[in-house]
């Protein structure tokens, strides 16, 4: 299988669903991408149904981006490590591994030599290979202090860490991936029909030069001949412009960079149920629409500038969803919530099930619903922030080993969407569930609390643009699973006021949707972000 540090794996890793497992058919989503631009950095939502599902920033001009290309030089040779260090121009010196060299490093190294010192050199198409290299060599037999390499940026710089390189070029297209320096035509696996293959195959022999591989993306799949021969050719161009720059240009240098990560999305998931792109800047519009027209021109149109007056985040609900989803609490359904830590090494998920557990009879049964519930959420997180490295999940611990089962089979189904390189292993006995997945970018942060007004500014609290969402899911909760008609509701001024103000205000929508009497009551000595719910005897109900 090959895996592409930009596109993850063309083909699904994760095993097979067990005979007489239940397949559940999801149906194609409503997905819509929202930008905000702001003079240093552009943040990215996508959307799934107004759900968010991915977030990223990127900021203006900071560069070593996955998939950029490098002309870099060698700084230090780590034999111990049968690596080296490499300056790309970075303020960490790049790392690479001898693994990371590809099987035609000898050929790229001494092409390179030859262009860097100005000496002719014969065209790509008619380069001879040299032998590949084997998976035991050392890397001083192949490069040395000083030298200058071709390289490409696998990893982003991330912590202390600087960039991790690759000399196994590979250049991204729309519907293929060019390899300079393979002559093997490969094709995903999710490209099922044979007759759709052979097709596929037979534009790419028919237009691809001599010295270049290709991989046929799945999203080639049903399109046009000369869409798939624009997109060769233009990578091939892409190449050759790169080769060129080299004769002229001194290490540490870029030859070719990869479009940014809104032109990505749109490149790598641009098809049938991507409904709109909405954008709060003119001048990245245009950009956008140019380049939709380049690829699809006939979805330019969902290419929409945003004019409102209020911010386009919280227009499109992202803003309340940020605040909650990146916080170290998140909250599930019916009072289950997850806890999530982050340290250097690894990131730790407690999945707890609140109060549900006292009020259920069948705990087995409600432990496995707030274990599945979360698991969806999870899998939900790790794509959101881009969580990477090791994942250790502690679910709530189950009894019966085909409700654990259960679980991992829905944590690989949930899991089968998440576009990076990925490993999940069973639960132990202590109910941990470990998760590796491919880490190729710093993690997603957004800030998720905000100063608290009591404390002036000391201390921090849960944002209070989430405090009515929370007592939204109690209320309904006592209404709907409870059976309870009246409820009071004890909150802080700054709350009760939101609750009760506008018509109609959430306390009376509550009122409506719920068939159940709501009473406000402001409380001095509530916390900002807290509330209290008390049945019609006055009882506080937890």
């Amino acid at each position: 299988m090959y895996f592409h540090p930009r596109l993850g794996p063309e083909r699904a890793s994760s095993r097979g669903p067990e005979a007489g497992t239940k397949i559940v058919f999801r149906r194609e989503m409503n997905k819509e991408l929202i930008i905000n631009v702001t003079p240093s950095e552009m943040n990215i939502a996508m959307a799934e149904d107004r759900e968010l599902v991915e977030f990223s920033k990127e900021k203006c001009q900071t560069g070593f981006a996955v998939g950029d290309i490098y002309l870099g030089r060698v700084r230090k040779l780590m034999p111990g490590l049968n690596a080296a260090f490499v300056n790309v121009g970075h303020e960490k010196d790049a790392f690479i591994h001898y693994l990371d060299l590809g099987p035609q490093f000898d050929t790229i190294h001494k092409m390179v030599g030859m262009l860097t010192q100005k000496k002719r050199v014969a065209k790509f198409e008619n380069l001879k290979f040299a032998p590949p290299l084997g998976k035991n060599g050392k890397i001083g037999e192949h490069i040395a202090v000083g030298d200058t390499i071709l390289v490409q940026i696998a990893k982003e710089a991330i912590s202390t860490k600087g960039p991790r390189l690759t000399a196994d070029i590979s250049l991204a297209g729309r519907h293929v991936v060019l390899l300079p320096f393979s002559n093997k035509i490969s094709i995903s696996q999710k490209i099922r029909q044979n007759a759709e293959k052979k097709r596929l195959k037979r534009i790419v022999d028919m237009v691809l030069p001599k010295n270049y591989g290709v991989i046929i993306r799945t999203a080639a799949s049903g399109t046009t001949d000369l869409d798939i021969e624009q997109d060769i050719l233009a990578l091939v161009e892409k190449w050759e412009v790169a080769l060129n720059k080299m004769k002229t240009l001194t290490a540490p240098i870029i030859l070719s960079e990869e479009m940014n990560r809104v032109g990505s999305m749109i490149r790598d998931r641009l098809n049938g149920d991507f409904k709109a792109i909405y954008v709060d800047d003119a001048n990245t519009l245009e950009e956008i629409r140019e380049y939709v027209k380049l690829i699809a021109p006939e979805k330019s149109r969902i290419v929409k500038l945003y004019k409102g007056s209020v911010p386009i985040f919280d227009n499109f609900d992202i803003t309340r969803q940020i605040k909650s989803l990146f916080s170290r609490y998140v909250s599930l359904k019916r009072g289950a919530y997850l806890i999530i830590e982050h340290t250097e090494a690894l990131h730790v998920i407690d999945v707890n099930s609140g109060n549900r557990t006292k009020v259920e009879n069948d705990q087995e049964r409600t432990v496995l619903d707030v274990n599945l519930g979360a698991a969806e959420e999870i899998a939900r997180q790790l794509r959101l922030r881009d969580m990477g490295g090791i994942i250790i999940i502690d679910f709530i611990d189950l009894h019966k080993s085909e409700n654990r089962q259960a679980l991992f089979d829905k944590m690989t189904q949930c899991m089968a969407a998440d576009r990076a390189k990925h490993t999940i292993l069973p639960l132990t006995k202590f109910g941990l569930m470990q998760i590796t997945r491919q880490r190729v970018r710093p993690e997603a942060i957004a800030e998720a609390t905000e100063v608290c007004p009591y404390c002036k500014g000391t201390g921090t609290v849960s944002p209070t643009l989430l405090v009515d969402k929370q007592i939204q899911d109690r209320v309904e909760y006592y209404a709907t699973k409870k059976g309870i008609k009246s409820l009071t509701i004890k909150a802080s001024p700054l709350v009760a006021a939101f609750l009760t103000k506008g018509f109609p205000s959430p306390r009376l929508r509550w009122m409506c949707r719920y068939k159940c009497l709501v009473k406000i009551l402001s409380d001095q000595s509530i916390g900002v972000a807290e509330a209290k719910i008390y049945d019609i005897k006055g009882r506080e109900l937890n």
